[in-house]
């Protein structure tokens, strides 16, 4: 049987090793999970169209099972919708965080891979975006007006922001009816060597983020690739 988008968001993760601060507000708040002393840092980024009810827990079994690759996690958690957050309040989180950890790579799910992409730009961190919002102007959802309180700005969009600067990949399941593929198809065309997109056959917007699925391996081959740990991604 198909798992749910239910399924997949809602199981719980094994505990992490230690839940750390990089900042003042309650939010700021991260779930490490430790691989070794050598192993290479991946900073986690939950989607949830950017609202207050979907948090860090949605990603549990993305970090645990990249930390079960050999890959340190830090599950970040920051303010959104509802809670303090929106614009630019969501993204100068993200940013603080990645200042204050250091990571090697930056992993971000949907409206999590649009605060990636654009924490990337900030902080030239390598970056891997699942089904992000990478252009949010043409993403038809209600969540876009609610997060900017309006029109996205230019600067609100990562990809009336390339280049980046810094290397991306981008895994993208071809019949995502969430953010569609052509959001990750026009970002990788505009962007050029910087980026290059991982096209998942079949895949919706749930499967690369789901230890069980086939298609998640995807999302830790790439971060073994930007982290310098394979060829290709």
């Amino acid at each position: 049987m198909q798992r749910t988008a239910h399924d997949i968001l809602d199981e719980p993760a094994p505990p992490a090793d230690e839940r750390v601060a990089y900042g003042e507000h309650p939010l700021h708040v991260a779930d490490l999970r430790r691989a070794g002393d050598a192993a290479p840092l991946a900073l986690i980024l939950h989607g949830g169209v950017w609202k207050a009810e979907y948090d860090l827990e949605h990603t549990g079994a993305l970090s645990q099972a990249l930390r079960g690759a050999g890959i340190s996690t830090l599950n970040v958690e920051y303010r959104r919708v509802g809670n303090g957050g929106g614009w630019p309040f969501s993204l100068a989180d993200v940013v603080l965080a990645v200042e204050r950890f250091r990571p090697d790579v930056l992993v971000g799910h949907s409206a999590g891979g649009h605060l990636a992409l654009l924490a990337a730009k900030k902080t030239r961190t390598p970056v891997v975006a699942v089904a992000a919002v990478s252009d949010p102007h043409r993403w038809d959802n209600r969540g876009v007006e609610a997060f900017f309180r309006g029109a996205p700005p230019d600067a609100g969009s990562p990809l009336r922001e390339l280049p980046l600067g810094a290397p991306a990949v981008l895994v993208h399941g071809t019949r995502d009816d969430t953010v569609p593929f052509e959001h990750s198809q026009r970002f990788v065309e505009a962007a050029g060597p910087e980026a290059r997109l991982v096209a998942l056959e079949g895949a919706g917007h749930f499967e690369p983020v789901d230890p069980q699925s086939a298609e998640w391996t995807a999302v830790r081959d790439a971060v073994d690739f930007l982290c310098g740990r394979s060829s290709s991604s």
